[in-house]
């Protein structure tokens, strides 16, 4: 059985830490390594992370004594990584104690594949809430496995915690420190230009929902990500993506600059979109959504019905 290096990401996560630890370490497969990388934690997050590497020699350990972000930590944790493959797990999330096993015996067919599973929404005390990540993310009846480059370049609806694929297929990637969040939708991304995924229906992770999540904390923060994110696939994939995804990611940010009142900013990405694909009747809509006052009556309105009208979209 080869090694398999998985790469943990921990900050600020004391309630939840030791059980994402013990649910890699308790896994069917032994040969494993796992990484964790603190990027500089204020709580209790330090000690229980090197109390746990007295007991495994599995662990290996990496402070930073300053905060560098997602991107940083991860990609220091990718750096020192030995295994053959890579898997990556939040200090919130948790495994189920199987996971590694079944998504091997996926790889030992095919050792290119990026294979990734469903997840199973918990909460802070750990119960699940009956919902599932794709369905959380409108993805029930998104292609998933093969090549999904069309569908993931439109919306992101992976569960990192779940990702395992071969190191030396990652070689050429780093996460974008760039991105303060969205580093982990251009990385998958990037791989589903190169490689197929393999998706597994079976919950082998949990992701939880809890008051310190970062899209709950950081709205505005998320909104630039997506608009740098939107130009770097503007930029990269531009001869490689349909005139109507083209349309799809300028009127996506559109929309972003529209409602931080950047109207301007706005209407030349809606330019951009017509410029891309004209015949699309939609563009009304747009046009009307972002000349209205951004916090009118109107605006609300037209700004619920392009939320609906997108999930539509994706489901489709």
């Amino acid at each position: 059985m080869p090694l398999i290096s998985i790469i943990m990401s921990s900050y600020n996560h004391e309630k939840f830490i030791s059980i994402a630890i013990e649910s890699v370490l308790n896994q069917t497969i032994n040969n494993l390594e796992l990484i964790i990388v603190d990027d500089s934690s204020k709580d209790n997050s330090r000690r229980i992370i090197q109390n746990y590497s007295k007991k495994d020699s599995r662990i290996k350990i990496l402070f930073h004594e300053k905060n560098k972000g997602i991107a940083k930590t991860l990609n220091d944790g990718l750096e020192i990584a030995k295994g053959k493959f890579i898997s990556f797990i939040a200090s919130d999330d948790v495994w189920s104690r199987d996971k590694l096993e079944k998504q091997v015996e996926i790889l030992k067919k095919n050792e290119n594949l990026i294979v990734w599973s469903e997840g199973k929404i918990i909460d802070a005390d750990g119960n699940p809430t009956g919902k599932l990540f794709t369905h959380m993310h409108d993805a029930s009846k998104k292609k998933k496995s093969g090549n999904i480059f069309k569908e993931l370049i439109q919306a992101n609806f992976i569960f990192g915690s779940s990702l395992i694929f071969k190191r030396e297929n990652a070689k050429s990637f780093i996460f974008n420190t760039a991105l303060k969040y969205l580093n982990d939708y251009q990385f998958v991304v990037d791989l589903a230009r190169r490689y197929e995924y393999f998706f597994i229906p079976e919950p082998l992770a949990m992701y939880r929902i809890h008051g310190g999540n970062t899209i709950l904390l950081d709205k505005e923060g998320w909104q630039i990500d997506q608009i740098i994110i939107n130009d770097y696939f503007l930029n990269k994939y531009s001869d490689e993506i349909s005139k109507s995804v083209k349309s799809k990611i300028c009127l996506r940010s559109g929309i972003i600059f529209s409602s931080m009142g950047k109207k301007s900013k706005a209407m030349q990405y809606v330019y951009n979109a017509i410029k891309a694909n004209p015949f699309n009747p939609d563009y009304f809509f747009y046009l009307f959504f972002i000349s209205t006052n951004k916090n009118g009556f109107i605006h609300n309105f037209l700004r619920k019905g392009y939320k609906c009208y997108e999930k539509l979209i994706q489901k489709n």
